[in-house]
C-alpha cells in the first residue's frame, strides 16, 4: 500500500512540475464501459467511473504528447446472474477498480480533431468476483495480479475553448487474473486468460 501512494505521489508531482514547465493540462471526467475477455461474458455491460487529469505539450508541429492519471472501474457484468432460467445465470462477473497511467501521443489532423494512441499502466486497488448473491471473498490472496499493462487508441474532438470530447478503446496485452499465470490445460485445451477490454468517454477541460 505505502508503495502504491508513493508512486501516486511522484507521478502527481511530476504532472503539476510539468504543468509549471509550460505544459498545459486540465481534469477528466466521463464513464467507462467495459468487458473483461476470456471470462465467457459478452459485451460492455459493465458501467463505471473515470475521473483524473492530465498535462499535454506539442512536441511537433501537429503532434503533441499527454501523460495522464486516472481513477478507472472496469470489470464485467452479467445481466443474466438473476435470471435462473437463463443457462448464463451461474457466470460469476468481475468487479475491479484502478489508478491508471497513460502515455499517449496525439496526432491533430485539425484545429479540433485529434488521433491518439499509446500504452497504459494500471495499478490495482481492488478486485473480486461476484455471483447471484453478492461479492464473492476470497479467503486467500487476490485472485488478480496487482497492475493491468495495456495499448489504447482513440478520438478527441476540441469542442470549445477549454472542453473536449474524448472517446478511446483500451485493452490488456498481460491476463489480470493470478489462475491466468498457473497450468494453462484444461480439459485437453489451452486456457488464454482473462483481459481487460474498456470503452471510454470522458470530457477533458482544459485549464
Amino acid at each position: 500500500m505505502l508503495k502504491k501512494f508513493a508512486i501516486l505521489l511522484c507521478c502527481g508531482f511530476l504532472t503539476f512540475n510539468m504543468k509549471a514547465q509550460s505544459f498545459s493540462g486540465g481534469a477528466i471526467l466521463g464513464l467507462s464501459t467495459s468487458q473483461v475477455g476470456g471470462d465467457n461474458l459478452a459485451g460492455f455491460h459493465k458501467a463505471g467511473l473515470l475521473i483524473g487529469i492530465f498535462a499535454n505539450k506539442s512536441i511537433y508541429q501537429n503532434l503533441s504528447f499527454q501523460m495522464e492519471m486516472t481513477y478507472i472501474q472496469k470489470g464485467s457484468e452479467n445481466p443474466k446472474i438473476d435470471d435462473v432460467s437463463d443457462a448464463n445465470y451461474l457466470k460469476q462477473d468481475i468487479s475491479s477498480s484502478y489508478i491508471e497511467i497513460p502515455f499517449l501521443l496525439k496526432y491533430h489532423q485539425s484545429n479540433n480533431f485529434s488521433i491518439e494512441g499509446g500504452i497504459q499502466t494500471a495499478y490495482l486497488i481492488d478486485a473480486y468476483y461476484n455471483d447471484s448473491y453478492g461479492k464473492i471473498e476470497s479467503n486467500n490472496m487476490s485472485p488478480f495480479i496487482s497492475y493491468d499493462i495495456g495499448l489504447m487508441i482513440g478520438l478527441d474532438y476540441k469542442y470549445s475553448k477549454n472542453i473536449s470530447l474524448n472517446t478511446r478503446l483500451s485493452n490488456s496485452i498481460f491476463p489480470i487474473g493470478t489462475e491466468d499465470y498457473e497450468s494453462q490445460e484444461i480439459f485437453g485445451s489451452t486456457r488464454k486468460g482473462k483481459y481487460n477490454l474498456v470503452l471510454s468517454f470522458t470530457l477533458h477541460y482544459n485549464i
